[in-house]
């Protein structure tokens, strides 16, 4: 946008419109806790707004005391899990983990980390729960700091890297205020596997494809030693009832797992 504000006293450009008011804004954003660059992008977002208006401040935006009520971004909760956080691990796969963090992240649960098993390291505080939200993003080789760079200004900090995924996080509160806050959070979950039923078919037709390949594969090297299919009718029905044997499990996991969803 055209409009630009002093990055040191929020003030507007000498004879522009709104220097004042963008003045007194940027103290009450600034003692509310709203960051220092999250000032500066507010003020220079709602001067550019100005500038293409033409209009007053006051007119356009109402009493600078309710706006900054209204902009205020309290600080973000210091870094690592508060005193007699309660820590839980869990994963889900990629098909809706970003769901599942988000659900959870409703619930105060706050990701610390990935650890070297790919589960989600979350902790969330006994006395003042928040509420999180989260996001995923494929980072592509060499770009992950020019990422930070371009999710910082919105309150998103990494939580933590799988492969070449990178998970961020950032407390409700950005957006809501203090209604983040939880007043009765319910329990800890009883489980820490959550495959949805996308992932199950996934595994399901990924076994019957391996079961497929290997039978032809043993098929072409007998016929090529044997000259005859006769001899390999055993062990193909041995390969087969093997691969029927590991589908069974898996269907019935993806029908228990959809039964779940439902009832969610």
């Amino acid at each position: 946008m055209s409009g630009h504000v002093d990055e040191a006293t929020g003030s507007g450009r000498p004879g522009e419109a709104g220097g004042g008011y963008f003045g007194e804004l940027a103290v009450l954003l600034a003692e509310a806790g709203t960051p220092a660059d999250r000032v500066r992008a507010t003020l220079d977002d709602l001067a550019g707004y100005l500038a293409e208006s033409g209009g007053a401040p006051e007119e356009e935006f109402g009493p600078v005391a309710e706006l900054a009520r209204e902009l205020a971004v309290p600080p973000a909760p210091p870094a690592g899990p508060a005193a007699g956080a309660r820590t839980w691990r869990w994963t889900a796969d990629l098909f809706h983990d970003v769901k599942m963090l988000n659900e959870y992240g409703a619930q105060g649960w706050e990701v610390d980390r990935v650890d070297a098993k790919g589960l989600f390291v979350s902790v969330r505080d006994p006395e003042h729960p928040q509420q999180w939200e989260y996001r995923r993003e494929l980072v592509p080789p060499g770009r992950r700091q020019s990422l930070l760079d371009l999710l910082a200004p919105d309150g998103w900090e990494p939580c933590g890297t799988w492969v070449r995924f990178e998970y961020f996080k950032r407390p409700k509160a950005a957006s809501v205020g203090p209604a983040a806050e939880l007043a009765a959070p319910p329990q800890a979950p009883g489980r820490s596997l959550f495959f949805s039923p996308k992932f199950y078919a996934l595994v399901a037709a990924t076994l019957v494809l391996a079961a497929v390949a290997l039978v032809s594969l043993l098929r072409s090297a007998g016929e090529e030693l044997t000259g005859s299919e006769g001899g390999l009718d055993t062990v193909l029905g041995l390969l087969t009832g093997a691969a029927v044997g590991a589908l069974v499990p898996m269907v019935l996991l993806w029908l228990a797992a959809r039964r779940r969803d439902r009832r969610r």
